[in-house]
């Protein structure tokens, strides 16, 4: 590792090392402005940074910039979640700062597009910031840094450094390289020229680093101040997650990518299939989930009336209550900015309530969600209706104590309610709004219809939902925007439930056998009891069973019920848009690549309301799997090769 001893503070930032510190967790500081005071004049040098304590955390801290806000609450032009078929956002946003994301999915992409991720350009600066953190920082024992805070905070940084280049790898797939490196002050340029490594090179060096790196943290922290610094959870669920991209089809000898090569001509993406990259990937999941449970991580249950798991309540305070609160679902916890009031919350809500009311679901996630006896609503079993309207209310107190269906304590659906939504499983109701839903802040029903009270399109056409819809998962029902009552939220990027079905997945995938098949279905099963539906069984069983639903003893429908409930219980949680990328399955959706549907938005009455109706068309070309490297990047470094697919286009 290269750095010099005298490098002064403005290096930093001439080099390109914009100061953004932000709170990671309590200890942590929430402002580097005294990291950046003259001492005197500007001879402050890292070696006085790393003689002070409160320095020390500030620097910290902005290596903890490599961990972004959750997805589904940074829906402007930085967020990944409307790449996907899951949320979309009112086409009329884009006037403003939705203009990275908008044009995008509607095929006005190339590689003049910005993209307020920015990762391309932020991680390096974060990584080598880690990089210096981790070769100067010293125990401080007077000033209360002792050396095994020290050796905390190593493994901390060493573990965020792997996961900004994972980040960068998951996201653009061949990247410039050259880790456990600093550039010293007197660099030339050339040193800088990198061109793009194997990928499979750095998925082995960030296994390596986020192994070494959990294994030394603890899998929680005794003191409750220091929730949300890097743990051992956290690190193997990024690292279980890495892995089951790595042994997926887009990455795991795809023959699309066999000439795209580097500047020294090495394939960048391995052209053989590799199957021991699933048997890793089961691993790296099982050793998560085991070290998870051994600390007391769990699925958030909240139990019925009946005694059994509450579906309602369950699945909708997995989204709402903290870790404090008895969740202990969350493995990969946000404690820095908090921007669901201003993002997610603001666009979910309607107008009344101070919200932009135009962040809305796909018909495709819609019709995703399975019926209330657990079959998806083509089955000639599920008892799904569309057309007409419901003449009773679909009671369930047995069940729960919910009330945000009606306003009534376990009342679901009203009469009169529109068939499509009427006799669904739990999770629909904590992720869509639709016409007739309970708007639980104004105790009254959403009314979509055209210049109904949410939907006023006269003043302010662009704040109406485009397609019937709003999203409503990760939402609080009671908060209100337009007076401030929010409650204070716990921001995360994965929890337990996210493991458990990678795990399912990457069994059936590694091991073709009844065995792992079944124990496959068991962790799928451990997901749908929480969600109040039948659970699957390779037993011959009567259509009619009330607990369970028969399958095929065969990887093909394992894989099929596997993904069917990937796409609803991680609906709207960032991760729909790397499972349909890493599975090479984009553009084999019509919802990513053709007419987009919902209900009629123009409609004024139930008969027009309720067809439906095309709202826009999605555009998807191949080299889409990739971010592109943005042209100045391309320009300024000649060992550079432009993602796959991606050409000299102009926009």
């Amino acid at each position: 590792m290269i750095i010099m001893k005298t490098k002064y503070i403005k290096h930093f930032i001439a080099a390109g090392s914009v100061c953004c510190c932000i709170t990671a967790a309590t200890p942590l500081l929430s402002s580097c402005s005294d990291y950046l005071d003259k001492e005197p004049d500007t001879e402050l040098t890292t070696e006085m940074v790393f003689e002070n304590r409160d320095k020390v955390y500030s620097w910290l801290s902005y290596v903890y910039n490599i961990i972004h806000n959750p997805d589904k609450w940074a829906l402007t032009a930085d967020g990944y979640e409307v790449f996907a078929d899951d949320i979309t956002p009112s086409a009329r946003w884009q006037q403003w700062d939705w203009g990275g994301v908008i044009p995008k999915i509607l095929g006005q992409w190339t590689i003049n597009s910005t993209w307020g991720g920015n990762l391309w350009h932020m991680m390096p600066r974060y990584i080598r910031h880690g990089y210096i953190f981790n070769n100067m920082v010293k125990a401080m024992p007077d000033h209360d840094l002792p050396q095994s805070e020290i050796d905390n905070m190593k493994n901390e940084v060493k573990f965020l450094c792997a996961y900004a280049w994972w980040q960068m790898a998951e996201n653009y797939g061949g990247i410039p390289f050259k880790p456990d490196y600093i550039a010293p002050t007197d660099f030339t340029l050339s040193e800088l020229m990198v061109g793009q490594s194997k990928y499979d090179d750095v998925v082995d060096y960030c296994d390596k680093q986020m192994y070494e790196a959990a294994m030394a943290l603890p899998a929680v922290y005794d003191d409750p101040s220091k929730y949300g610094r890097v743990n051992r959870i956290m690190a193997l669920t990024v690292r279980a997650r890495m892995l089951l991209f790595a042994a997926s089809p887009l990455v795991n000898g795809n023959p699309w990518y066999t000439d795209y090569v580097n500047d020294q001509g090495e394939q960048i993406f391995n052209a053989t299939y590799d199957h021991n990259k699933w048997v890793k990937a089961v691993d790296a999941c099982k050793l998560c989930i085991d070290e998870a449970e051994k600390a007391g991580y769990a699925l958030y249950v909240e139990m019925g009336p009946n005694g059994k798991p509450d579906p309602f309540l369950s699945t909708y305070n997995v989204h709402i209550k903290r870790w404090s609160e008895g969740n202990h679902e969350i493995t990969f916890p946000v404690t820095k900015g908090n921007s669901y009031r201003d993002t997610f919350l603001r666009t979910a809500s309607v107008r009344e309530y101070g919200g932009g009311n135009g962040l809305g679901v796909y018909q495709g996630l819609v019709d995703a969600f399975f019926t209330r006896n657990g079959l998806p609503i083509t089955d000639p079993n599920s008892g799904y209706v569309e057309e007409g309207f419901s003449t009773v209310v679909d009671n369930r107190s047995d069940e729960t104590t919910w009330e945000y269906g009606t306003g009534n304590p376990g009342e679901v659906t009203a009469r009169g309610t529109y068939n499509m939504y009427c006799n669904r499983e739990p999770r629909f109701y904590n992720a869509v709004s639709f016409h007739g839903s309970w708007l639980a802040v104004g105790k009254r029903k959403y009314n979509f219809f055209m210049n109904g009270r949410d939907n006023v399109q006269t003043s302010s056409p662009h704040d109406a939902p485009q397609n019937g819809y709003l999203v409503r998962k990760g939402l609080n029902v009671l908060d209100n925007y337009l007076t401030g009552a929010i409650t204070d939220r716990q921001g995360f990027t994965y929890r337990l439930a996210f493991t458990y079905l990678d795990y399912a997945e990457a069994l059936n995938e590694a091991y073709d056998d009844g065995a792992s098949r079944l124990k496959a279905i068991e962790y799928v099963n451990r997901i749908r009891e929480r969600a109040g539906v039948r659970k699957y069984t390779f037993d011959n069983v009567d259509a009619t069973d009330e607990e369970y639903i028969h399958i095929e003893n065969s990887q093909a429908d394992v894989r099929r019920v596997v993904r069917a409930e990937r796409r609803v219980e991680l609906c709207c949680e960032n991760n729909r848009w790397y499972d349909i990328r890493r599975w090479k399955d984009a553009e084999n959706l019509p919802e990513m690549c053709g007419d987009d549907y919902g209900m009629n938005f123009q409609g004024r009455n139930q008969s027009e309301f309720f067809v439906r109706t095309v709202f826009q068309t999605r555009v998807w070309k191949r080299q889409y799997y990739w971010m592109p490297i943005y042209i100045d990047e391309y320009e300024k470094n000649p060992n550079l090769r432009e993602a796959p697919f991606w050409v000299m286009e102009t926009e």
